[in-house]
């Protein structure tokens, strides 16, 4: 398959990537309207937000089954028509306890979603012999931000959030349509090699789960600390906090654009050990230096240096087959669970700079493991 012949590949991927993004990002900016909807406190919409999370953690037997049965292409066509459902269904909730079901429901459909569409875009860039998982991961990216938009569209134009949805779930649907119609063929695992037995990972397996788990720990606590970091240890206004945020995100979201190149030209294991480094070794400095501008040079730092983890990390688990892809989204998946409130933990127990110098910890142990990975 040459780069022209794979470009309809390449965009079904990329729309599906957007689709779950765009999904992410809805429900996610209508998070105060369903608080409202069913009166919840901060801690009933954190056991929201948790639900959602142990779905995705407690996926993988339901994700490795269904791609060992019926391949990659088909999950994506089941998950793309399942993951509209839930969100409609999650506007139309009657009761908290209901949406705290669909919000499980969620994370797991949505877990399937993201391993078998990285399996499709592994093997569209085997085939095409051109480098595409880090730009994919940036469209994912923009579909969370392109549905921001659309929900700030949506709350200004009318109230009901069952409505939003519909329109939004209408929309993921025909995207994942058009996609599912130019995915590639991929047939299911063969039944010897996929079997589910329980082992413990080694070696350069068990470097690769470390290193998907401290990525995602820090994406997490980067996304969740970092206004409060600003506010509470530099004195940043309320209105200058989410700059954090917004440095690190637009940081990566560049990074992870421009990453294929650079994998290409250097290769994972110097991507990840350097970036590593540079995330580590700059957001240590910036906490070392203080003040409100350092801060936000060193989570632009974090962005940066991490930006290449995520696709490095699926693109070598899935070259071992979509059940180790499952695997290690799992694994990534306790880390983004885990993360935030491990860091929190640490801010109480001394402060916030604390908190996130184990951050800063944990992009060292990725240089570190890209270093043993076999890529």
């Amino acid at each position: 398959m040459t780069a022209v012949s794979s470009r309809p590949a390449r965009y079904a991927v990329a729309t599906l990537f957007f689709v779950l993004g765009f999904n992410y990002g809805t429900w996610a900016a209508r998070l105060p309207a369903l608080k409202d909807k069913f009166g919840l406190d901060p801690s009933q919409v954190g056991f929201l937000l948790l639900a959602s999370g142990l779905g995705a953690v407690f996926s993988f037997p339901v994700t490795a089954g269904v791609l060992r049965r019926l391949g990659a292409r088909k999950a994506c066509w089941i998950a793309s028509a399942l993951l509209p459902a839930l969100l409609l269904a999650l506007g139309l909730a009657p009761s908290y306890d209901i949406a705290l079901l669909i919000m499980v429901a969620e994370g797991v459909v949505a877990a399937c979603f993201n391993v078998a569409m990285n399996a499709q875009a592994v093997q569209v860039e085997l085939r095409s012999g051109r480098a595409i998982m880090s730009r994919l991961h940036a469209v994912f990216s923009l579909g969370g931000l392109a549905a921001a938009l659309v929900a700030a569209a949506a709350i200004s134009l009318f109230k009901p959030v069952a409505l939003h949805f519909l329109i939004a779930a209408v929309g993921m649907w025909s995207a994942a349509w058009w996609a599912g119609q130019r995915l590639l063929p991929l047939p299911p695992e063969p039944p010897a090699a996929a079997g589910l037995r329980f082992s413990l990972p080694s070696g350069a397996a068990l470097w690769l789960g470390v290193a998907a788990l401290c990525g995602t720990i820090i994406e997490g606590s980067m996304s969740d600390w970092s206004a409060l970091y600003l506010k509470e240890r530099t004195g940043a206004s309320d209105a200058f906090a989410p700059m954090g945020l917004a440095c690190f995100a637009s940081a990566m979201l560049l990074a992870r654009w421009l990453g294929d190149s650079w994998r290409t030209r250097w290769g994972s294991r110097r991507l990840l050990t350097w970036g590593g480094l540079l995330a580590g070794g700059g957001l240590g400095i910036g906490i070392l230096v203080g003040g409100p501008i350092p801060a936000l040079l060193a989570f632009a730092l974090v962005g940066v240096g991490i930006a290449a983890a995520s696709p490095c990390i699926y693109l070598a688990a899935a070259r071992q087959g979509p059940v180790a892809l499952a695997a290690m989204t799992t694994t990534g998946s306790v880390g983004a669970l885990l993360g935030p409130p491990l860091i929190g933990f640490v801010a109480h127990a001394s402060h916030l700079g604390w908190g996130l110098g184990c951050v800063a910890l944990a992009a060292g142990v990725i240089a570190l493991a890209a270093r043993r990975i076999d890529w």
